[in-house]
């Protein structure tokens, strides 16, 4: 899989080139369902206009500078998106410079494999990209990190993918106190579990799903179902409760260091190599909002970022498994 790290302060030619190469294949996903499935550019700019205005400039920004069509700022809105399911681990370990440790496990055919790092409206902001608006995990230069995972529930409902949730929360938040409020009020079309970890040591995880309202937890693990199963299958093939019970486990009854605690990601149970299912291990990453770092890690391969020196390129990883 071939990896890219790019860093451009203000939305320009380096965001809109890699749009032009996405394009294609989120187009073909978006439209999926049919074009009708899809939400109007009104009811699309008017839910963010509703729920996240903080980001209205940006997203018209960034809808003129793909060209101003109209499906692509559809889809760059983030509103009533098809469905999707991941797998994914995530998990504060609380030393001393407490670190947000995350797997991501996914189709790798879907998935941008991008490390983004912007200023956008003044904010830095650095993680993995979804729909290169999007993030499925970051970190900002106020010291707040945030991952999301699937919540294990079928139900679709009203209201915004949650990888642009993670860069509302990131662009305008500062402490787990205000990425929870954030969290509970905006709404999303499926279920999630959002954890946020602040340079404060405060954190928690947001329990959100479109018909019911979120529950903000001091949980300091969240795996692939809320506060009990509802997807039987799912949860069996996601191993989601075995790996919940290993990582609390690994922080309450071993206490293991760091270093050791970030290594149980990279190997079963919280490894995974299920391709075929959709939900292999495509990375893990560590964020450490303290010092504003952050690593993508992967078998035998770290590459480290930070805010102070963010290392643009591209690598290309062996990932055990992956098609």
């Amino acid at each position: 899989m071939l990896w890219r790290a790019l860093s451009e302060d203000q939305p320009g030619p380096k965001w809109a080139g890699l749009f032009a190469e996405y394009w294609p294949a989120y187009k073909r996903w978006w439209l999926k369902d049919g074009e009708t499935a899809r939400p109007t550019y009104l009811e699309c700019r008017q839910a963010l206009a509703d729920h996240m205005p903080e980001l209205l400039a940006l997203y018209d920004e960034l809808c003129e500078l793909v060209g101003g069509g109209d499906l692509a700022a559809r889809f760059l809105s983030f509103y009533n998106p098809p469905a999707y399911l991941s797998g994914c681990s995530q998990a504060i370990w609380p030393g001393r410079e407490p670190v947000l440790v995350r797997n991501y496990d996914y189709n790798a055919s879907a998935f941008d494999s991008l490390i983004l790092k912007t200023n956008w409206q003044g904010r830095q902001v650095m993680g993995t990209s979804d729909g290169l608006f999007g993030l499925v995990d970051g970190m900002n230069d106020a010291g707040l990190s945030i991952s999301l995972t699937f919540g294990g529930r079928r139900i679709a409902g009203e209201g915004f993918g949650v990888p642009l949730i993670l860069r509302y929360v990131l662009q305008t938040c500062k402490t787990a106190e205000e990425a929870g409020a954030a969290l509970a009020r905006i709404p999303t079309h499926m279920s999630y579990n959002v954890t946020v970890l602040d340079k404060k040591r405060q954190y928690l995880t947001a329990m959100m799903g479109p018909d019911r309202p979120a529950v903000i937890t001091h949980a300091a693990v969240a795996t692939n179902h809320q506060e009990n199963v509802e997807w039987i299958s799912h949860a069996r093939i996601t191993a989601t409760v075995e790996r919940e019970r290993f990582l609390l486990h690994r922080l309450t009854l071993h206490r293991d260091p760091e270093e050791k605690f970030i290594g149980h990601f990279l190997k079963p149970p919280l490894y995974s190599t299920a391709f075929n299912a959709g939900f292999g291990t495509l990375y893990t990453a560590v964020y450490r909002p303290r010092k504003g770092q952050m690593e993508v890690r992967w078998p035998g391969t770290i590459w480290p970022q930070s805010f102070d020196s963010f290392e643009e390129g591209q690598r290309n990883i062996h990932i055990p498994g992956a098609p």
